[in-house]
């Protein structure tokens, strides 16, 4: 069928009719689509073999369909899970399982375990003590680990309930921190690097003559780098181009603004949403610097090392963390270049509105979104409406 078309563009005279080739060549793409699915999931399965790709569970309850779940993953090979422990009943499990490692609460299996070791919880059965049920999510949370629960009871699932089907039989709800893993993860990635790439080849002449001119205006190094959070609570230095005066170069704004006797400012700042229209702190050519966002183009090399994605959440100072109700949804995706909240006009938005612009991101990322984000970004650069 791939000669069939190909040829009817490339003959001299065509053999198929012009109106039926977008009918072959759907049918062409499709057939395509369904085998380079099924050849992937074909390889995904043989990897089992090899206990490669597997995903670490922790089962937690003390029900039967707890242990039907036992029964049904312990094989890896054929599940694509490795069952690390279970958190109940010994005699429930030992009798079929000898080798299961069980245990009787769940904070002396994360303790054995390790946090690093369970990418999946799986709980059957609400505790009738809720600190319980609130320890076993929150830990989900906290450490990015996905979180399913089930009550057993299939009659519950009526209505407009979303639910999925656990390997097809066992009706669960899901609790994702987002919709970015597995594949779209990878895609991310590799949309980074090539647009990114592509992005700092054209950047570097620009930062070069940038860097230039910031050592011909002002004295100290041309580069700002300050520790912040990205995905998962990593820390990294980011590089952004010095616009700060050298006396206020890795100041606080409450230091700086204490230190040039203006401390009356750091309340107009901070109510204000953290910006001043003319900050003292800023040299005039690094205010020229933030207005076109060009300070933020060492960051690209940021990207390309794998610490920021082009779009995701604003990357966090660590000492701004705890201001955060759900700094543990905001740093469930790595952190971004630009973002929804810069996009969404950053000067006219208040902090905590900006965070929830974060959060939104986080829970409802599509690639598609992404592509908005970077359009709206480009325009936002040109016309000078998303700088600070």
């Amino acid at each position: 069928m791939l000669f069939v078309v190909f040829w009817n563009f490339l003959a001299p005279k065509p053999i198929l009719p012009a109106r039926l080739v977008p009918i072959y060549g759907l049918v062409l793409a499709f057939l395509l689509l369904v085998i380079s699915r099924n050849l992937a999931r074909y390889i995904r399965i043989r990897l089992f073999h090899f206990s490669k790709g597997l995903t670490n569970v922790l089962v937690v309850g003390n029900t039967k369909l707890a242990q039907q779940l036992v029964d049904s993953l312990v094989d890896s090979r054929q599940s694509g899970y490795r069952v690390v422990g279970v958190v109940g009943n010994k005699h429930s499990f030992i009798d079929k399982h000898p080798k299961l490692k069980v245990y009787e609460t769940f904070s002396e299996a994360t303790k054995h375990i390790g946090q690093q070791n369970i990418y999946t919880i799986i709980q059957t059965e609400l505790y009738a003590d809720e600190e319980r049920n609130r320890e076993i999510l929150e830990f989900a949370q906290t450490h990015h680990i996905g979180y399913r629960f089930s009550p057993g009871n299939s009659e519950l699932f009526v209505g407009k309930l979303d639910v999925e089907l656990f390997r097809s039989s066992v009706p669960m709800i899901a609790v994702h921190q987002t919709a970015l893993f597995g594949w779209g993860r990878v895609v991310k990635r590799l949309f980074d690097l090539i647009l990114g790439g592509l992005l700092l080849l054209i950047a570097l002449p620009f930062m070069v003559i940038i860097a230039i001119l910031i050592k011909l205006t002002s004295r100290g190094s041309v580069f700002f780098r300050q520790v912040r959070l990205t995905r998962y609570d990593q820390k990294f230095r980011v590089f952004k181009f010095r616009t700060a005066r050298i006396q206020y170069n890795s100041l606080s704004p409450e230091e700086a603004f204490t230190k040039m006797g203006k401390p009356e400012l750091i309340e107009q700042y901070r109510d204000n949403g953290d910006y001043l229209a003319n900050d003292p702190r800023y040299s005039r050519f690094g205010r020229l610097l933030r207005k076109t966002s060009l300070d933020e183009l060492p960051q690209l090399i940021n990207v390309i090392k794998g610490d920021l994605s082009l779009v995701g959440p604003r990357a966090l100072v660590p000492e701004e963390l705890d201001k955060h109700e759900r700094r543990h949804a905001i740093l469930s995706v790595k952190s971004g270049l630009t973002g929804l909240a810069q996009v969404s006009g950053r000067r006219d938005i208040a902090f905590e509105e900006r965070r929830q612009l974060d959060v939104y991101y986080v829970q409802n990322w599509s690639f598609w979104m992404d592509l908005a984000i970077l359009a709206k970004t480009f325009k936002a650069v040109i016309t000078g409406s998303g700088a600070k």
